[in-house]
């Protein structure tokens, strides 16, 4: 199965292109990979939750923001590499969570990225990663997931 043919199984589709934020661009090409910036869980232009996870947001609702962010970011990557087809594997995950200080939850909260990303493209969504606690992100948003992805 493609990945487009697995997002449409999962009721997903890849959404626009998150407008940037400041003075960056949503992905760039450098050879056969692309990085993408920091995607937040924005769905139709508009941030979805705010807070820290472990306060005012739980980590299951976490878990589902960070699967948010991480089909945004696979948008900008395929914006980038003319299309989902030629995202050949996803090679690294950086995921950013806003936590409580009481909160260390949070490579279950990535979990939901990686877990899409395995979903969508099987064994080449299969990623190295990074899950980090952070004070706060942009906007106030809970979560926050960047990659770097292999194309053709």
């Amino acid at each position: 199965m493609t990945p487009q043919e697995k997002l449409a199984e999962l009721g997903l589709t890849l959404p626009e292109v998150v407008a940037p934020l400041a003075s960056y661009v949503p992905a760039i090409r450098s050879g056969d990979h692309v990085y993408t910036s920091g995607q937040l869980p924005m769905v139709d232009g508009k941030l979805v939750a705010t807070g820290k996870v472990g306060a005012e947001v739980s980590a299951e609702e976490a878990r589902e923001l960070a699967r948010t962010c991480a089909l945004n970011a696979l948008a900008a990557a395929a914006s980038v590499a003319g299309g989902l087809s030629n995202i050949v594997r996803i090679v690294k995950v950086v995921g950013f969570v806003a936590s409580d200080p009481a909160f260390s939850g949070q490579p279950q909260v990535i979990n939901g990225a990686s877990e899409l990303l395995t979903e969508v493209m099987g064994e080449a969504g299969k990623h190295a990663r990074s899950a980090v606690g952070v004070a706060v992100l942009p906007l106030d948003a809970p979560v926050e997931v960047e990659m770097i992805v292999e194309v053709r």
